[in-house]
Formats: C-alpha cells, structure tokens, sequence
C-alpha cells in the first residue's frame, strides 16, 4: 500500500498549514532582508559620496597648503638670494667707485680692479650655482661606468691636491658596476665634494675618493683628516645658502643633495671635531646591471649615519 494512503488527510492538512505559513514567514523575511539591502545600498552610496566629498576636500586643502609652502620656500629662497647678491654686489659698487678718483695712484687702481672682478665673478658664480639648483639635473640619462666616473674625478682634483701639499688616494671597489645616471652631473657632485675635503684640511693632510658596489647600489665616500664639523653645523649643511665659507655660495652641498635625490639616491655625513669628516654618497645600481658581490651577503655598514633628509 502506498505510504502516502495510510495518512490522515488531516494531518496531510496540518502539515500544509505549517508549510504555507512557514512559506509566508519566508516572504515577508524576505522582503524586509529585500528593503533592509536597498536602504543599505542608499546610505553606502551616500556614505560613499560624503567620503568622495571629503577626501577631494582633502585633496585640494593638501595641494593649497603645499601651494603655500612653495610661495613660502621661493619666498624664503628670494630673500636669501637677495641677501647673498647684497654684498658682493655693494663691494664691488665700492671699488669701482674708488676707480673715478682721478688722483688714485695706478697701483691702487689696479688693485681695485682686480677686486671688482673678483666680486663680479662671485656674483656669476653666485647665479650659475643658483640656476644649477631651480634646475637640477638635465634630461640626459646613460650607463656610466662606476670606475670611469671615479677616475675622472680623481684625475681632475689631483693636481689641485698635490698643489695644496694634500695627500690624494683613490680606493675603486665598485667591481665595473654601471649607473644609469646624467654623466656630468653627478661628476659635478664629486668634484663638488672633493672640493669642499680639500679645502678643510692643511698641507700634509690626506683625502680619499672610495667606491664600493652592493649589491643594489654604489656607496661613494669622500673623506678627509680635516678639521672636522660640529653637529650643529651639520644639521644646515645642505640647506639651500647656508655656507661657512666668506667666499663660499652656500649653493654646493645642496645641489649634492638634488643630483643625489634625482637619481634615487641619498647623501649622509659623518663628522667630529678633530676627526675630519666623511660625506657618503649612495647611488642605486642599473635596474639591469647590479652587482652580484660577496658584499651582498653583508650590505653597507651599519654605522654610516641616517642621510640628510630635509
């Protein structure tokens, strides 16, 4: 006999009655869920909307007030830059004033002459160095050669070096690594560096120009057993005008910084007192030439100090 014969047809009927109320309650749970999503979606969408409201109110209040930090930092740059033409500018107003005298003796004229060229050319170098530094680095962007790089900077500040009774070394650990760099800009950097080495020490000093590749990128340090720099001082050594040299631009070690930043890299400085100094500059390696070295197993030394970040 069939199973379904043997029920009662009232509880057949009962049972129906809990389906098609269980079935309603369904429905109706349903279509709240249904209304509950659709509320939902309306306040996500106005969520989303207010969040878009704010974030491009955000937005514009963060490019406004880097607008105003620009304005503030030409501004800044404009008066500093004023101030550093001043003097020279006055000074050599001064001497060719000296040179209408119609009595002055040829020696002195002479005399003031050469020292009105002296404080024109100061002036002119003055502006290269300022333009040097609104512009950065070119465009231009090629393999250089680590070692060519070194040995040019090398062979051009040699001479000055033995002149100044300097002791000059080279020590070229950059294992023909290649940097995709401008070329004449970051020599600039060096020459800029060994320059500044050189003029720190005395006759009998030492400097050195080394050079080691990791195995992402090249550290080049320039070293000197001059008389070193407080950490006050080093603290403003890459600001924009800041010099302690009377004939000094203020613009060098600032431009350093630029080049090194434009090509990913960073610029650090160790110093004391009695202990010379030590500029490190960090360049990364062509994404496609880096070095496979021994030195990758170690990385830099830990003890250079964190770069000079302003």
């Amino acid at each position: 006999m069939d199973a379904l014969s043997t029920l009662d047809p009232q509880h057949l009927e009962q049972a129906f009655q809990v389906f098609n109320l269980a079935s309603s309650d369904l429905c109706v749970a349903y279509a709240e869920l249904r209304q509950q999503a659709i509320v939902l979606t309306e306040e996500l969408a106005l969520a989303n909307g207010e969040l878009r409201r704010q974030f491009a109110e955000k937005e514009a209040l963060r490019e406004s007030a880097q607008r105003r930090e620009r304005l503030a930092a030409m501004g800044e740059m404009a008066a500093r830059l004023a101030h550093q033409l001043r003097t020279p500018l006055a000074t050599a107003l001064l001497y060719s004033a000296q040179l209408r005298e119609p009595d002055l003796p040829a020696d002195k004229r002479i005399g003031f002459a050469a020292k009105t060229v002296d404080r024109l050319h100061h002036l002119e170098r003055l502006i290269e160095d300022m333009l040097l530094f609104v512009r950065g680095i070119g465009s231009t962007s090629e393999p250089v050669a680590a070692a060519t790089l070194l040995r040019e900077a090398f062979q051009t500040m040699e001479p000055q070096a033995l002149a100044r009774g300097l002791l000059f070394e080279m020590k070229d650990d950059s294992a023909g690594c290649l940097l995709q760099a401008d070329r004449q800009a970051l020599l600039g950097a060096l020459l800029s560096l060994i320059e500044n080495a050189q003029q720190a020490c005395v006759s009998g000093g030492r400097l050195c120009l080394s050079a080691t590749a990791w195995a992402s990128e090249l550290e080049i340090i320039v070293s000197d057993t001059g008389s070193g720099i407080d950490a006050e001082t080093q603290q403003r050594l890459f600001e924009p005008f800041f010099t302690t040299r009377s004939g000094g631009t203020g613009l060098g070690l600032a431009i350093v910084r630029a080049v090194a930043e434009a090509h990913g890299g960073s610029i650090g400085v160790r110093s004391a007192i009695g202990s010379g100094s030590e500029f490190t500059l960090r360049l990364p390696l062509a994404a496609s030439l880096q070095c496979i070295l021994p030195h990758e197993l170690q990385g830099p030394a830990n003890d250079i100090p964190a770069t000079v970040d302003r």
